[in-house]
């Protein structure tokens, strides 16, 4: 199984959080939908992505840029302000209405007259293990479009305005590919600070271990049986697991279980002990008692919170691990 899809998959755009926009400048545009994860795409031109806080990061055509939310963060002309430009507010809410047409002024005429278009995908990322990835993400980031994400952008530049059948759903699908490829060539980058898991994937003797906790959590792991996966002594095993990813792999295997265990938990048709097989535990008393030492709260108090609110509690922001 290839871990870096697992974690991905549960990522999907909607076509209720996609919008464009022809921006003559002075312009700036400040996105307030407090959305999870935001993919720009210049399909024309170019401008500076200023996150919240952060430093300006200059985005044009034939890059791609990732905001990781929820905070806002403005694409603008002018980083510095200096242009007077009106500020428009973009809020996309999902559950009630579609995205806006983000229009910088009226009557532009074709989109590809314009000096500057903007395409952005809002992803709300809810689920617990997309994020583990995708907490390790810096505030914003930029990269060029390169290898398969290059074609892809051409192909999504034709598919804007489409008539056909399904068009919608095509269009989605083809930015979440975007999204993916993004992401991935962004952890490739020197530049990256990926988690000590995602390097340790690629290791002879941690990856082996690594990719067999992922595909089958709920098998009862043991560091020997583990160690036999990448042919190696228990304590070589522990001993390099530990280098690379900061946790043995005992520890390693509870935290993963736990996040599997917090997007099972949002699903009611399960009960907590059907949730506790499901990520390796026999009863229902040990794994309440693992899920409340490593989140701080129950699987009961998890679950109320997560359907009063219809949004899972967000768990601590990763920082190397």
């Amino acid at each position: 199984m290839d871990v870096f899809d697992e974690l991905l998959r549960g990522v999907r755009g909607k076509g209720a959080v996609f919008g464009r926009s022809v921006l003559w400048p002075p312009w700036s545009l400040r996105f307030t939908d407090g959305a999870y994860l935001t993919l720009c795409l210049p399909m024309r031109g170019a401008g500076w992505i200023v996150p919240e806080g952060g430093e300006p990061l200059r985005l044009a055509f034939g890059e791609a840029a990732i905001v990781r939310g929820p905070a806002p963060f403005t694409f603008t002309d002018d980083p510095a302000g200096g242009t007077g430009a009106e500020v428009r507010e973009v809020h996309w809410d999902a559950d009630t209405a579609p995205a806006p047409e983000l229009a910088a002024v009226p009557d532009l005429g074709s989109e590809l007259e314009g000096p500057t278009v903007l395409l952005a995908a809002a992803y709300d990322v809810q689920a617990q293990v997309p994020q583990r990835l995708l907490r390790a993400l810096p505030p914003a980031l930029v990269v060029p479009d390169e290898d398969d994400c290059a074609p892809l952008r051409d192909y999504v530049v034709a598919q804007i305005g489409g008539a056909r059948p399904g068009h919608q759903i095509v269009l989605d699908r083809l930015l979440d590919w975007m999204l993916v490829c993004t992401l991935r060539d962004w952890f490739d980058r020197p530049e990256a600070e990926p988690p000590g898991w995602y390097g340790a994937l690629g290791d002879e003797v941690a990856g082996p271990a690594l990719r067999a906790m992922h595909e089958d959590p709920a098998h009862p792991w043991t560091t020997a049986e583990l160690a036999a996966r990448a042919g190696v002594s228990r304590t070589t095993l522990a001993k390099r697991f530990t280098e690379l990813v900061g946790d043995g792999p005992v520890a390693y295997l509870t935290e993963w279980r736990m996040t599997l265990a917090a997007d099972l938990l949002t699903r009611p048709e399960l009960t907590v002990a059907a949730v506790a097989r499901r990520v390796g535990y026999a009863d229902a008393f040990g794994f309440s008692a693992a899920f409340k030492r490593l989140r701080g709260e129950s699987p009961s108090a998890y679950r109320q919170e997560a359907t009063a609110t219809g949004r899972a509690p967000l768990p601590t922001p990763l920082t190397s691990t």
